[in-house]
């Protein structure tokens, strides 16, 4: 029985620990293509920087922009946490993507951006994990949208 409590706490450590499986939000390709979607009557020469400097507006750093495909991918800073590095000597990094295309469609400019949540573990002896959850709750997307449009205004009123 002595032996039980002593295996008590750890026990207590490693089920705190466990994450939860959080629910899908099961949103059609058109749902998801209109919460993520916006068109501006604006050219590409406008939007593509309005959505650049959102980006770093935002904190996060611009890993590459190609004005003449329209894409430009970003991360966030990664965020560790360094208890269960102290304590269990498991790294668990978390960091937001983001994605953009822009394309010019007639007179008008479509941008549509993507935001992924990487959640990254190591392990002892060399194991990893990895887990992308795409984000799909409309605020993000609405700030970022908001954002855009007030770039883009500036820019064409300046």
């Amino acid at each position: 029985m002595k032996k039980f409590y002593l295996f008590l706490p750890f026990l207590l450590i490693f089920t705190a620990g466990c994450e939860t499986t959080k629910p899908t939000v099961n949103l059609t390709p058109l749902e998801m293509q209109s919460m993520q979607s916006r068109s501006y009557d604006s050219k590409k020469e406008i939007v593509f920087p309005s959505v650049m400097s959102v980006f770093q507006d935002l904190g996060y750093s611009i890993n590459s922009a190609d004005v003449k495909t329209g894409l430009i991918t970003a991360e966030s800073t990664a965020d560790s946490d360094k208890v269960l590095r102290f304590w269990l000597g498991i790294t668990k990094v978390s960091q937001t993507k983001a994605n953009a295309f822009i394309e010019e469609i007639g007179s008008e400019t479509k941008v549509r951006i993507n935001f992924v949540v990487t959640k990254k573990k190591s392990f002892g002896y060399g194991q990893t994990d990895r887990q992308d959850a795409q984000i799909l709750t409309p605020q993000p997307y609405q700030n970022a949208f908001e954002k855009i449009e007030n770039a883009i205004f500036l820019r064409n009123n300046s």
